[in-house]
């Protein structure tokens, strides 16, 4: 063999399932503590079963997606980190930015904050790239998801814990507040986010963001899909009533998103097949 011969780094072995584990696991543990805390009625244990419930469905949709991610070099690392910055720039950018936009619940307000909770998701995403190759569509949609998850468990596990005030320190409500909105997760945030990433860093060349009409395209689909989740219920409960028209509204925004993400997944396995992959390359 040729000494001047360039060998390329190897694929990473992709191991399927592994997110099942995860959920499984963060299952039995979310079990087994309620029913301690049900026993006990210790309730130290409260913040832990919120925080379990509220981040087992996210974190096994990341795994699920990350293990699908074909020929990309991402880390467990670098989407860990996606995660953990989409979540908490997330959180405090949306905080920040909401009271400056929204004086009073209504559907104007509603709109609104479909549009800046886009926004501040994806600002995770940003901090985690910018120092990296970012021209890999599956790259984007991988911490796209991530960073959507992230912000989706932190919003729950301040959900669960307004359930617990406001139900004057019902369990139950907790739970269930917990539960619906943990299974309902990977409809929402995770989706809409990855949808927007995968576009920005399809769009991107030689290490530098363009926002282009496609990119600005997608920040508006997502940012409608968000605030009709937010809002369509209202409208189709009035004609089917509050439990079923819920379900149809969420369930039919649930699936235009993930056939658009879909849709986005395959587009970026077929731009890896053309492309090299350069994705652990650090931009000058």
């Amino acid at each position: 063999m040729d000494s001047t011969t360039e060998v390329q780094p190897p694929v990473p072995v992709v191991r399927r399932n592994e997110w099942l584990k995860v959920l499984i696991t963060a299952v039995v543990f979310y079990i087994l503590l309620l029913v301690t805390l049900l026993l006990t009625k210790n309730s130290n244990l409260f913040p832990t079963l919120a925080m379990v419930g509220s981040f087992m469905v996210p974190v096994a949709y990341v795994a699920f997606i990350y293990e699908r991610r074909h020929l990309s070099r991402l880390t467990m690392p670098t989407v860990s980190l996606a995660f953990i910055y989409g979540g908490l720039l997330g959180i405090i950018a949306a905080a920040l930015l909401e009271p400056f936009f929204i004086s009073q619940l209504d559907l104007r307000a509603i709109l609104r904050v479909g549009f800046i909770e886009e926004f501040a998701k994806i600002l995770g995403v940003l901090v985690i790239a910018r120092r990296r190759r970012h021209d890999s569509e599956m790259d984007g949609l991988i911490l796209g998801a991530a960073a959507g998850m992230g912000f989706a468990a932190l919003e729950s596990n301040g959900y669960a814990f307004t359930a617990l005030l406001e139900s004057h320190g019902s369990i139950s409500a907790t739970v269930e507040v917990t539960l619906i909105r943990g299974l309902l997760s990977p409809l929402g945030h995770g989706t809409w986010t990855a949808i927007l990433a995968s576009v920005l860093f399809r769009e991107s060349k030689s290490c530098n963001f363009r926002i282009n009409w496609k990119v600005i395209n997608a920040y508006l689909l997502v940012s409608i899909l968000h605030s009709m989740w937010d809002g369509l219920p209202l409208v189709v409960s009035s004609i089917f009533g509050q439990g079923l028209g819920v379900l149809i509204a969420w369930g039919a925004i649930g699936a235009a998103g993930l056939f658009i993400l879909w849709r986005r997944w395959q587009e970026a396995i077929r731009l890896q097949m053309v492309l090299p992959s350069e994705i652990e390359e650090m931009c000058t």
